[in-house]
């Protein structure tokens, strides 16, 4: 089934650069690049001046779009899982087609970024197994923007993250275009809380439709036996309102408080991996294969 989205397929994602101002070594000794594949800095979204006005497009479309009902519809169509069977590896692969407009720092094929995280992740944590697992497959949800998962528009797929269903916080990227969403004015939907009570867990909050949440579903769905960090991470990747700015802490539980101490080691691998540096897919695959095959069944439903 196609899913129709009628909006412009806009997609450019933006933030404040993102410094390691501690020097260039992150955890274990993971060595961060000085520029991204481009040459410029990370998240530098300065560097390329006609970025600019797709950017703002994006943002707006976004932020007028992804309302509570919106997501409450996406997630009823998505959790189906009736779009494709395929494996997780094969889907690597799939992704290969696609192109992430939001993102600024990478040129090479999508597979390669998956590997570099997976592998930085690896070099630091070799006892975590689950972590390069999650590092592989935390954004196979980008294939929705293929035709065969319903080729949804950028806006609908890529950028940042956030709840919707209560008050969107300030702290998210261009968050002027929220006047323009219908939810910005409803009463039900414009609290602090909104139709949540504090406390409630993170597994309980709609967060804005897009390629993480799907995958999550994916995993979820599919009875993945990664720990419940990995799928933490997996959703809530692009949720940087939250682990870069603090944001909506006040619907978060006890075990989304640990979750979080995983998730901000995983994204310093996430940004700062992407580089020239080649990964030697098939010398590596033979070990992703079988990670998959012990936290993944052997075929899945999209």
């Amino acid at each position: 089934m196609t899913v129709i989205v009628d909006q412009p397929n806009f997609g450019i994602e933006v933030d404040q650069k993102d410094k390691n101002s501690e020097g260039l070594i992150l955890d274990g000794g993971f060595a961060v690049p000085n520029a991204n594949a481009f040459g410029h800095d990370f998240r530098d979204y300065e560097a390329e001046s006609e970025r600019q006005e797709g950017v703002e497009i994006f943002y707006k479309t976004n932020h007028i779009h992804q309302t509570y009902e919106f997501v409450k519809r996406m997630r009823e169509e998505y959790m189906k899982l009736d779009k494709v069977k395929m494996s997780i590896w094969e889907c690597c692969e799939l992704l290969n087609n696609v192109v992430d407009e939001s993102d600024p720092d990478l040129d090479e094929p999508q597979i390669e970024h998956l590997l570099q995280t997976a592998e930085a992740i690896r070099k630091d944590y070799p006892d975590e197994d689950w972590l390069h697992l999650t590092a592989l497959v935390h954004d196979l949800g980008k294939v929705l923007l293929l035709p065969e998962f319903g080729e949804l528009p950028q806006w609908a797929v890529v950028g940042d993250t956030n709840p919707v269903g209560c008050a969107f916080d300030e702290s998210i990227v261009h968050h002027k275009y929220f006047k323009e969403n219908p939810d910005y004015n409803n009463p039900a939907y414009n609290s602090e809380f909104g139709v949540y009570e504090k406390g409630c867990g993170l597994n309980n909050v709609f967060m804005s439709w897009g390629h993480d949440d799907y995958m999550y579903l994916v995993a979820k769905e599919n009875k993945s036996t990664l720990p419940s960090a990995g799928l933490f991470i997996i959703r809530y990747h692009s949720f940087y309102a939250l682990h870069r700015s603090g944001a909506y802490k006040h619907l978060m539980n006890e075990e989304d408080e640990e979750n979080l101490k995983w998730l901000k080691i995983f994204n310093k691998y996430d940004l700062y991996s992407k580089s020239k540096v080649r990964v030697d897919v098939e010398k590596v695959k033979p070990y992703y294969l079988s990670l998959i095959q012990k936290y993944f069944p052997e075929k899945l439903r999209w």
